[in-house]
């Protein structure tokens, strides 16, 4: 990844994670917790593609899972957001823009349902079985409409911020920079340059013919004396 996106994505990793703990987890709402941090990770994923949502959704996990008050096996919510980012990611359009809003938000209820049921899977694998007194149906539809609520806020400011930090024009590789090359390559050998040669050249060979024209009338003047 490059440094402004990894810069972007630290950043925004962190602030949903502060806001999760401090805010919506001591909300107390019915069910599942709204997840502000895989709503991150599916905004980055979404601008970023697979490999860009994989990476940033693995090291969300692992500083979620590194974050107290957390009570579960380290590299948990890792493998889970890593996959989430991943699948987000392939449905990343060629221009890095989204159309209408329908696809984003069925990615987020997919995204809620299936981290929900592969964070019960992966804990029942470990011993832990916590979900099943909880109630896996009740996490499954809380968590999809709290994240289905809280993503218009979400998820389209990351897109923009991320398309954003891509096209800075600062960045050496960014295509605003190569698009500055490009018109400085044609200010330098582009056309206006050799027209003002013709028009140089024109008007030294203006200069060539009056100088004949006078060596002309000044023979034909000597030759009538």
């Amino acid at each position: 990844m490059r440094v402004n996106r990894i810069l972007l994505s630290s950043a925004l990793v962190v602030v949903a994670l502060v806001i999760q703990v401090s805010v919506l987890a001591r909300l107390h709402l019915p069910g599942a917790v709204p997840d502000l941090l895989l709503l991150t990770v599916l905004g980055l994923a979404m601008v970023y593609g697979h490999v860009g949502g994989a990476l940033v959704g693995f090291g969300a996990g692992l500083l979620a899972d590194l974050a107290p008050p957390a009570d579960h096996a380290a590299g948990r919510y890792a493998l889970v957001l890593c996959v989430i980012g991943y699948g987000a990611g392939l449905i990343k359009p060629e221009n890095g823009r989204l159309k209408s809003a329908t696809g984003p938000m069925a990615v987020v209820v997919a995204a809620a349902v299936g981290s929900t049921l592969l964070y019960a899977g992966v804990g029942a694998l470990v011993g832990d079985t916590a979900a099943r007194h909880v109630g896996l149906t009740g996490l499954l539809f809380s968590a999809a409409l709290y994240d289905l609520l809280l993503a218009p806020f979400v998820v389209p400011g990351i897109m923009w911020l991320a398309r954003r930090s891509d096209n800075d024009p600062l960045a050496e590789t960014s295509p605003a920079a190569k698009a500055g090359d490009i018109s400085s390559g044609w200010l330098s050998s582009g056309t206006g340059l050799r027209i003002g040669s013709q028009r140089g050249g024109l008007g030294a060979l203006k200069a060539k013919a009056r100088t004949r024209s006078t060596r002309v009338g000044r023979i034909k003047g000597v030759k009538r004396l």
